[in-house]
């Protein structure tokens, strides 16, 4: 399970650098995992600058600058709200990329529009910003450990895409 971390993590990581980007992190359902992630590699200091656990919508909204009116609309596990974060993320942090995480991970708090393992990732690159939705199986800690892994593959993807 490392070893896999490790190649996301060093992929993402040689991209960031060949760019002279920074990138940051504002999770929700993961809880700081992408952040433990990122910072288990030796060196990342130098592409990574922080991140927001914003586990609470009060969180979400005054640091991040996500809007009441979303998380009234769709509530938190949503499009507009992980790309709020993922921007926001970019503006607290001054970085120039950003994950972003939301999600159930379990055992409950899941509905028949949003069952457990739903996760909604988004990615800000540049001032633009993108999401995707996810359905995860497993347990609470298996959930967040493949949208912690996503969330990694998803920006180095879309920096291969931007800079090939």
């Amino acid at each position: 399970m490392l070893d896999e971390n490790d190649a996301l993590v060093g992929e993402l990581a040689s991209r960031l650098l060949e760019r002279k980007l920074r990138c940051a992190t504002a999770e929700s359902c993961t809880g700081g995992l992408v952040g433990a992630m990122l910072t288990a590699r030796p060196g990342s200091s130098d592409w990574y600058v922080g991140g927001v656990i914003s586990y609470a919508n009060e969180v979400k909204k005054g640091l991040l600058g996500v809007r009441e009116e979303d998380l009234s609309a769709v509530g938190a596990v949503s499009e507009p709200v992980v790309l709020s974060m993922a921007l926001g993320a970019c503006r607290v942090t001054g970085a120039e990329a950003a994950m972003s995480t939301s999600g159930v991970a379990g055992p409950g708090g899941g509905s028949e529009e949003k069952p457990v393992g739903t996760v909604w990732i988004g990615w800000a690159l540049n001032g633009k910003a993108r999401a995707k939705m996810f359905h995860f199986e497993g347990d609470r800690d298996a959930v967040r450990v493949q949208a912690a892994r996503q969330a990694v593959a998803g920006l180095a993807d879309w920096l291969s895409e931007t800079f090939a």
